[in-house]
């Protein structure tokens, strides 16, 4: 039998550990996706960890995505073999280990160096399909090129057709495997967090956050490294400088036209043959609307609260839009989303995957990609054991019978 190891070695042990992989111990220890959002707010100033957090105004949606989940019960089945369960799935024709994809948000630079490089790994890594964002901090030819899963990109309806057309030339050569188009930012929601707290892009740290910023030095060592943090993707776009302030003034005046109809959707079918997602639906009526322009999927999103304070949840939308269109296309939810469980009753009420978006920044935060991939570990966890505990071994054997919902949810449009 080998010697016990001393207090000395153990701690020297440790210490060497601790400077290889400086994440590796306390993402041990993020048990749920709340504990890495803990985790991320301790090692985040409050200004980036709020631009994060934050919604629309009063929040009242962001806090209704969560709640609605609460009203959905589970109806367990016993006795059932179950002692080989599978999360995979199909997603627009491409197989993936879970249900769990990582959707578009942008400036993932603010949470790590790494940013959306280190997310991409992260779903390469585990399985799952990436969903890169126009407003990147790093551009789409570099996710790609760190990218080792499937890679999507997401769009806005860009005032200029010139821009939006050499974003998608720029996703096809980059190798994305599909487009998902954001429609409901018609004008940026108000965001009054960020105006609170002096957010603006690229970050300054003032005298107001000075203090708080100086505490976590990890962050501004990462933050300072290479150009300034600002949407890359842009610069060179017409009538665009390529400073981060006039691209930060470009975003919020021509990120989307608040003019454009269901035509841009068509138009942009026209220009792109691969499979096309619409993302920012809420209604029966834009559900069909999009299926009718040419989309393959939907995904039901309210923009995590961050848009029209005051939408309904997204879950207790699914319902209706499954019964409306889910036989003509792929449906998707996003919001909310913060347990496996979650993603159990979405698929059980007929959603093909759930997007993720504030959980897997958490993971940035806590941790660069490791901490992403925990995210994801987390998710799969905790679906793999609700899948064993409701009695259904596998994702397509969820169905109705599995989840109790209010029975208004599918009622009206």
């Amino acid at each position: 039998m080998p010697a016990p190891e001393s207090v000395a070695a153990r701690l020297r042990r440790l210490f060497v550990l601790e400077l290889s992989n400086p994440f590796a111990r306390h993402l041990a220890r993020a048990y749920t996706i709340d504990d890495l959002r803990l985790q991320a707010r301790r090692r985040l100033p409050k200004i980036v960890y709020e631009f994060v957090e934050g919604g629309a105004e009063d929040e009242v949606t962001v806090r209704r995505n969560r709640e609605a989940f609460s009203e959905i019960g589970l109806e367990p089945e016993y006795l059932r073999d179950v002692a080989r369960r599978d999360l995979t799935t199909t997603v627009l024709g491409t197989e993936v280990a879970s249900p769990v994809v990582l959707g578009p948000t942008g400036l993932q630079r603010l949470a790590h160096v790494d940013g959306e490089l280190a997310a991409a790994r992260a779903a390469g890594a585990m399985g799952s399909i990436y969903v890169a964002a126009t407003a990147s901090s790093y551009t789409i030819e570099e996710i790609a090129e760190a990218a080792t899963g499937p890679l999507w990109f997401q769009l806005y309806l860009w005032s200029s057709r010139e821009i939006l057309g050499a974003l998608v030339e720029r996703a096809r050569t980059a190798g994305c495997v599909a487009l998902c188009l954001t429609i409901d930012v018609p004008v940026l929601g108000g965001r009054e967090r960020d105006l609170r707290n002096g957010m603006r892009i690229p970050p300054r740290v003032g005298l107001a956050n000075a203090l708080d910023a100086a505490r976590r030095p990890r962050w501004l060592y990462g933050i300072a490294q290479g150009e300034d943090l600002t949407y890359v993707n842009l610069r060179g776009a017409p009538g665009v400088e390529s400073d981060g302030l006039s691209l930060m003034e470009y975003l919020n005046t021509r990120l989307t036209d608040p003019a454009a109809t269901w035509d841009e959707l068509t138009w942009l079918r026209s220009i792109w043959n691969g499979p096309l997602v619409v993302k920012g639906i809420t209604s029966v009526a834009d559900a069909r609307r999009a299926i009718e322009g040419g989309a393959d999927g939907v995904v039901v999103s309210n923009h995590g609260g961050r848009q029209l304070d005051g939408a309904p949840a997204t879950i207790e939308r699914l319902p209706r839009i499954i019964n409306a269109v889910g036989d003509r296309a792929e449906v998707y939810l996003d919001g909310g989303i913060r347990r496996g469980t979650d993603v159990l009753k979405a698929i059980a009420m007929g959603a093909r995957a759930c997007l993720v978006g504030r959980p897997y920044w958490y993971g940035l935060g806590a941790g660069g990609e490791a901490g992403v991939r925990r995210c994801l570990e987390i998710f799969n966890g905790e679906l793999d054991r609700a899948l064993a505990l409701v009695g259904r071994p596998t994702l397509a054997e969820l169905d109705g019978e599995v989840v109790r919902v209010p029975a208004d949810w599918s009622a009206g449009g």
